[in-house]
């Protein structure tokens, strides 16, 4: 009987340091795996906002349509200026300006237009990507635009692209991916990451910069 109890408790033991390895070991992997997630998934959020930038440059507005920006990157063109020529140390000192130059032939300017996609993310970037939340399972990003009033009563043309945790966290331990949602929501923040806002003009900034 005395072997008996003893064997029990050898299983015991080796149960309890097993289940204390396991819960140290499940938000050390979560955070890991977090971390790459994240800065797949913030790199997506940075080209949508690289695409933003240059078509409201071209169209005076952002746009809410995933669709419409990816066209834009495959298809859209962006003016280019090439400068030859520059002035001296004595033509700046005598006051000469570079429209002025321009002017007078010293200096050319010449508009070229190129590929957005090209220029801004390189020829074998696929656009189509843009749409798509990294670890995702085929999810798309959320993304709107639109407008808000400055404290000047200023209008602001405004975007915002975001996906929650749930979505690119998916598949990792169900109570560490419960635990930050809860601690974000009770910091009133959006859980997940976002780029851009609807409510407040934000320079376009990240909610993890």
């Amino acid at each position: 009987m005395r072997k008996v109890f003893n064997g029990l408790l050898m299983v015991a033991i080796v149960l309890l340091v097993y289940l204390y390895i396991v819960s140290i070991m499940t938000p050390i992997r979560f955070e890991q795996e977090r971390t790459v997630r994240e800065a797949a998934v913030i790199q997506s959020l940075v080209d949508i906002r690289r695409a933003q930038v240059e078509f409201r440059r071209q169209n005076q507005r952002f746009t809410g349509s995933l669709d419409t920006l990816i066209h834009f990157v495959n298809e859209g063109r962006m003016a280019v200026v090439l400068k030859e020529g520059v002035l001296t140390d004595q033509q700046l000192e005598d006051g000469l300006t570079e429209e002025e130059a321009v002017r007078q032939g010293i200096i050319r300017r010449d508009t070229t237009f190129v590929s957005v996609k090209e220029t801004l993310f390189g020829d074998s970037f696929k656009a189509e990507n843009l749409a798509i939340v990294p670890f995702g399972k085929g999810v798309t990003f959320e993304m709107a635009a639109g407008t808000v009033m400055t404290g000047s009563g200023i209008e602001i043309q405004v975007f915002e692209a975001k996906t929650p945790f749930s979505v690119f966290l998916q598949g990792l331990d169900k109570q560490e991916l419960i635990n930050l949602i809860v601690l974000n929501e009770k910091l009133n923040r959006f859980p997940g990451l976002q780029v851009g806002s609807l409510r407040e003009a934000n320079n376009n900034a990240g909610n993890w910069e």
